[in-house]
This record gives structure tokens, sequence and C-alpha cells, in this order.
């Protein structure tokens, strides 16, 4: 079965979690920790970011986005490809993998970055926002009445925006993504990829992870 090195809290790692195991892909789960990353993964991905996945035949993929269609193309039993309701939906995945990921990540870490303040910083994501509540005002979902590629690829990111400052996310003007982002964290689905796992090291049993196999 694959391999997947992983990150548990890492939104590129959670979007290729989520994929993997929405096609009911097993696969060998080696959590790691990103301070002490293990040989064997940069071995196979020397640019050392997560996911990594390795194939049986020795093929890595290590961009989160080709994992999700890797494993799409293998199952996809709710149609997640289909071309979603929203018909702005992969600009909006094209903006959240650039410009929103920029400011997410100096609202997350506005120490880092002291030439603005944390609020400043929010407020350059707020066009983007507003974006995701105008699509979802009339939609459960990006895709319309079910989740498909662009939920799953987006969530993610926003799961680790709300929780920079949960308390003013949750009384913020964007409802419709709110309530969005709560159907996100009630879902079984999310609910299995985010199990706790130990850091892997080599010389480790195997831990075969197969997510189909659990109940919701």
């Amino acid at each position: 079965m694959p391999i997947l090195y992983s990150f548990r809290r890492c939104p590129y790692a959670i979007r290729a979690r989520l994929a993997l195991a929405y096609a009911g892909i097993p696969c060998e789960l080696r959590e790691v920790v990103l301070k002490n990353k293990p040989r064997a993964m940069l071995d196979a991905s020397p640019k050392g970011t997560v996911p990594v996945v390795v194939l049986a035949d020795e093929r890595v993929i290590d961009e989160s986005l080709d994992v999700m269609h890797w494993a799409l193309a293998h199952a996809d039993p709710d149609n997640w490809q289909t071309t979603p309701t929203v018909s702005d939906a992969q600009t909006l995945l094209d903006r959240n993998d650039g410009d929103f990921k920029h400011w997410l990540d100096r609202y997350k870490y506005a120490d880092r970055h002291p030439e603005n303040t944390a609020q400043w910083y929010r407020e350059q994501t707020f066009s983007y926002l507003e974006a995701l509540d105008q699509a979802l005002l009339s939609n459960h979902w990006l895709h319309g009445p079910s989740m498909g590629f662009c939920d799953a690829a987006i969530f993610p990111f926003i799961r680790q925006f709300a929780m920079v400052d949960r308390s003013w996310f949750d009384e913020c003007r964007f409802i419709a993504l709110r309530r969005w982002l709560d159907r996100w964290l009630d879902h079984p689905l999310y609910q299995r990829v985010m199990a706790k796992y130990p850091p892997w090291t080599p010389g480790d049993t195997p831990r075969c992870v197969d997510w189909a196999l659990q109940d919701d």
C-alpha cells in the first residue's frame, strides 16, 4: 500500500488525507515532526514538505492537490470531481493557495512579521472570505448541495484561519462561511482523518490506516 508522510495539523496534509479517506485508499501512515523530518521522507522528496505519498512502484507524489487528484482517480463515489455549482470555484481554490495563504501565514505568525499587526493581516483576507461567504449563501457547499473537490481543498485553510482567534471568527460577519466550517468540523470524514498518532521513527511496525473501515 502507499506510504503517506503526514503532519496532523498541516492544511496541505489534511486535504490529502481527506481525499485518501474519501476514496477509501488504505496507506501506511507515517506521522512526522516537521522540526525533525525523517531521512526517508527527505530522500523521497527533498523539498521536505508534507504530504508525501510514496507508491508501491516508488513513484512519489509530493503536492497536496496532486495527491487528491490521484486518490479521486481511483475512486470518486460521490462525484467530487464534477463541475462545481459555484461558477468561480476554481478561482476560489487558486486564491486560497495564493494570496489567502500568504496573508494567513502572516496573521497566524504576526510576531514574525512585526511591520504590521495581526488585525491588519487578518483584514487583508476579508475580500477572499467575502467571496467564499457569498458563494455559500445559496449553497451548503462550494459544489452545490453536496461537498466536492474544492470544499475539501479549501476547508483545512479556513479551519487554520479560524483557529488563530476562534472567538473573533465565531462572531464575524461571514455567517455562511462559519456554518460551512461547522459542517466540516462535525463531518465524520474530517473526524476520521484527524485521529492522533505518535510520530513515526525508522524501525517502527508499519501503521496501516484504512479510514474506510471506520464507522460513521
